[in-house]
Order: C-alpha cells, then sequence, then structure tokens
C-alpha cells in the first residue's frame, strides 16, 4: 500500500485507538485498473476535499483504499448480530474497511468507509469483493434518501477496480466509498457484551455516548439515556422509512445503527403499488422484513441492544431489565407520534388537527390504497392537485370529501411528497447499462432524485409507476 503524497486530506484513527478489541488493521486489495464512475462533489465539498483532486490518480487511491494519507490506520471492525432472527457470534467487515475518520466543514467528526475492498479475517469464505450494480445502487438510493431529509449513510464514489467477480456470471469489480456519523452498529454492541468483557463494553458505550449523545453522560444513568436516545432515534428513523414506502430489506443487528442512520443498502427498495407484505430481498423468504413489520423489527433489535447493555444500565440484573424495558415499552408510542406528525404533513393537515382524527383518516386511506393497489408515491402528488381544486383522483369519495373538509394545504404537501423517488424499473435500467458502460442512465436518474420534490419537464418517466409487464421484482445483496 503506498501514500498518497501531498493530500490535505486526515484521517484519524479514533475507533482503532480507543477500541482495539474491535478492530484489525487491514489493507485494501489492489485495483489493476481504478476507474471513477461517480463522484458526489456536493458531499466531497461537504468534507472539506477537492474534488478535482479526488479524480487525480492519488484521489482515486484514496477512494479505493489503495493509496491513505500517511498517519492513517485503516481497519475491519468487528460486530456479531442476529440476522433474520438467528445469532450470528461473529460477522465484522468482510469486505470493508474503515479508512478512519475526518472532520467535515462543519466540525462534525465523521467516518470514512469501503465497500468491495477485499477479503479480510472477517470474511468468511467470502471473496471480499463487489459488483458495479450493487454498489451504484448503494450510491442512488442512499442519495435519495439524502435528498429527502431522512438520516443515511452517504455514498462518496464508486470506483471501478478493473478485477472481475463472479456471481452467478462475471461481473466488474467495483469499490463503493461511503461516509457516516459512525459506523457503531447494535452488533457492535452484541459482539462485546456476548463475550462478557465488561470493561470493553463501558468503553464502547462511552465511546458512543461521546460522539453521538454526549448530553447522555451528564444523566444520572448515562448507559440507560444512550438507550433511550437510540429508541428515540431508531423511532424517527423508521417512521421516515415508512412514510416514503421505502423498504430495507435486511434489517439484521448489524444493519442497526446506533447515530440513527439508515446504513447497508443491499437489497432495498421503494413500494410501488401499496401493500404492507412488500418484500424485495430475494432472500426473505418468510417475509420477515416485509414493509408493513418494519416497525416491530426494529422494536425487536433494539431489545437486542438493550440486553447487551444490562450489565451497564444496572448492577442487579433485575433491576436492569426493569429500566431497560420500561424503556422499550416507549418505541412503540414514539414510533406512532412520528408516523402520524409525518402523515399529517403528507395529508397537508393543520397543526391543531386531533391526531386521533389524523390516524383514523390515514387508516382508512391507507386500507383503500391496499385494496386497490395504487401507486403509493405518485397518489400524494395527484392528492395535492385536489387540494388546488383539480378532478380528485379514482378514488374513495367519501374520504377524499372529508379530508377536503380539514382545509389540506396542498403547497404544503408538494414539499413534502416526493415525485421523484429510485423507482425499481429505473434503477435497474439504469445499472445494466452502467454495467455495460453507459453511465448516462445513472447521471440522469440521479438529476431526477437528487431534486425529489421540484416536478421538471422532461423528466415525466421517472414520476411514473413500473410498467404493467415490469413483473415481480427482487433485489439482491450483492455479496
Amino acid at each position: 500500500m503506498s501514500v498518497a503524497p501531498e493530500t490535505t486530506v486526515v484521517l484519524g484513527n479514533r475507533f482503532a485507538t480507543e477500541l482495539p478489541e474491535l478492530a484489525v488493521r487491514w489493507q485494501a486489495e489492489s485495483t489493476p485498473a481504478p476507474r471513477l464512475l461517480v463522484l458526489n462533489e456536493p458531499l466531497s465539498a461537504e468534507l472539506g476535499i477537492d474534488p478535482a483532486w479526488l479524480r487525480s490518480a492519488d484521489g482515486m487511491g484514496l477512494l479505493g483504499g489503495t493509496r491513505v494519507p500517511a498517519g492513517a490506520e485503516p481497519v475491519a471492525q468487528a460486530y456479531a448480530g442476529h440476522q433474520f432472527g438467528g445469532w450470528v457470534p461473529r460477522l465484522g467487515d468482510g469486505r470493508a474497511l474503515l479508512l478512519g475518520e475526518l472532520v467535515d466543514t462543519r466540525g462534525r467528526l465523521r467516518d470514512l468507509h469501503l465497500k468491495g475492498s477485499g477479503r479480510t479475517p472477517f470474511a468468511r469464505g467470502g471473496d471480499g469483493l463487489a459488483a458495479v450494480g450493487p454498489m451504484l445502487r448503494e450510491y442512488v438510493v442512499s442519495e435519495a434518501m439524502h435528498a429527502m431529509h431522512i438520516p443515511t449513510t452517504r455514498a462518496l464514489s464508486v470506483v471501478a477496480t478493473g478485477r472481475p467477480v463472479r456471481r452467478d456470471t462475471v461481473l466488474d469489480g467495483a469499490v463503493l466509498a461511503r461516509v457516516a456519523a459512525s459506523h457503531l452498529r447494535v452488533g457492535s454492541f452484541e459482539y462485546v457484551s456476548a463475550a462478557g468483557e465488561l470493561d470493553v463494553l463501558r468503553r464502547l458505550a462511552d465511546h458512543a455516548i461521546a460522539r453521538h449523545y454526549p448530553a447522555a453522560a451528564d444523566a444520572d444513568n448515562p448507559y440507560l439515556a444512550l438507550l433511550d436516545a437510540v429508541i428515540a432515534g431508531q423511532a424517527w428513523l423508521i417512521a421516515q422509512w415508512m412514510l416514503v414506502g421505502f423498504v430495507h430489506g435486511v434489517m439484521n443487528t448489524d444493519n442497526m445503527t446506533i447515530a440513527g442512520e439508515t446504513i447497508d443498502y443491499g437489497p432495498c427498495a421503494f413500494m410501488d403499488a401499496f401493500d404492507p407484505k412488500t418484500v424485495f430481498s430475494s432472500i426473505d423468504a418468510r417475509g420477515r422484513y416485509a414493509y408493513g413489520n418494519q416497525p416491530t423489527v426494529a422494536g425487536w433489535n433494539l431489545a437486542r441492544f438493550a440486553e447487551a447493555l444490562l450489565p451497564l444500565i444496572a448492577d442487579d440484573q433485575d433491576r436492569g431489565i426493569a429500566l431497560a424495558t420500561a424503556s422499550l415499552q416507549d418505541f412503540a408510542r414514539q414510533y406512532a407520534a412520528a408516523w402520524t406528525a409525518g402523515m399529517q404533513r403528507k395529508l397537508g393537515l393543520p397543526d391543531d388537527i386531533d391526531d386521533s382524527v389524523v390516524a383514523e383518516l390515514a387508516d382508512d386511506l391507507l386500507a383503500h390504497l391496499e385494496r386497490d393497489q395504487v401507486d403509493f408515491t405518485s397518489f400524494f402528488r395527484r392528492l395535492s392537485a385536489t387540494a388546488r381544486g383539480d378532478a380528485a383522483p379514482a378514488f374513495d369519495d367519501d374520504w377524499v370529501a372529508r379530508w377536503l373538509a380539514l382545509g389540506p394545504d396542498a403547497d404544503g404537501m408538494d414539499g413534502l411528497n416526493p415525485v421523484y423517488i429510485p423507482r425499481n424499473h429505473l434503477v435497474e435500467e439504469a445499472l445494466a447499462a452502467a454495467s455495460a458502460g453507459d453511465m448516462d442512465p445513472v447521471e440522469r436518474l440521479l438529476v431526477a432524485i437528487t431534486s425529489p420534490y421540484t416536478e421538471r419537464p422532461g423528466f415525466e418517466r421517472y414520476a411514473e409507476p413500473a410498467p404493467d409487464d415490469f413483473g415481480c421484482y427482487q433485489t439482491f445483496c450483492g455479496t
């Protein structure tokens, strides 16, 4: 591994220094013929990194992990996890590396992390590589989430490596560089707790508090305050997913961050026709992570987090369980409050409308959408036109009359209900083109989804549901 000369990028190693038990120093594999496919210039500017430098050979070396600044210590992170409900005591970054932490232009500490950079000691028989299509999917979908103001890790770049990747067929390899508030996961705590290493668990919790929830340090019970903060963040995050029809697809505990960001866009997608049973993941045969199950699964994952924290919450186990249980029982209330407030805004309803009225109206609406298989995203945009006096969509007249009687704000609705999302047929079309060497469809799709609320001429097809012949849609993890 060579060192990039004369760069202004400074990467810290706080995680590796403070938690060496969870960090294995490692190097990215070589990239025989690196080629920059897409660079997130707004994000690079936010990080204080010159986009022109990132396009240079040294910059692409950083984005692929083969050239890192002096003093950087790339590591593969250790964590455990419940995958589809089954306990796996040792997972970790099997094909990923934390290059280090950097301070952005707003003074925030952020991780720079790679996916597809090669085998690590956590690879468990995998090749540690990634293909162009799945890495571009994460880039596109995470940027769509960011544009809709949903907390998320963000993609900085995708670099084609020139290395073939063998899956069902031979594909072109790629490395994704992504940025996160941190990569601490529920699975990080499970890993340490299962080992019974109380000192390491305390240091991990203190690290999380200092980095994400510093106010918790002053609480009477800092570790219970940490649990409460993570519960609140996840309640709000999952509500935002539900409000835009997003299906994560693989909500394992190792894919739930302590910082409350959406992470690990594998078999993810957005619903077209509304159906709570919607599943896109090719490996979720029983629908554990279906759209409608996501709040319940989030609560289950948080219970695993609470279990890991129990030795810190109280010396007496029964006391710790009682405290953690009380906190966990509040998740449903916080989620419902976030979802109801979000639906109130989606429907353009005044602030003084009682929550029970909003909930009843929303429940009736979703029942109609499910019964009639109505496109979730486009329905709300058509509804704002109805609020302006246009003809109502083909829908339940009684429901429309009840809603209009409440005086909905059409302009407010248009600022919250996207015109453009990464519709599945458009994503597949763009990824297929990119895999064949044509990046234009990806770039045009990014133009649409990164300004999701502004309707523009020439982008009509990006607002349309999938054609009838698109069929049953499945996505894959890309491993």
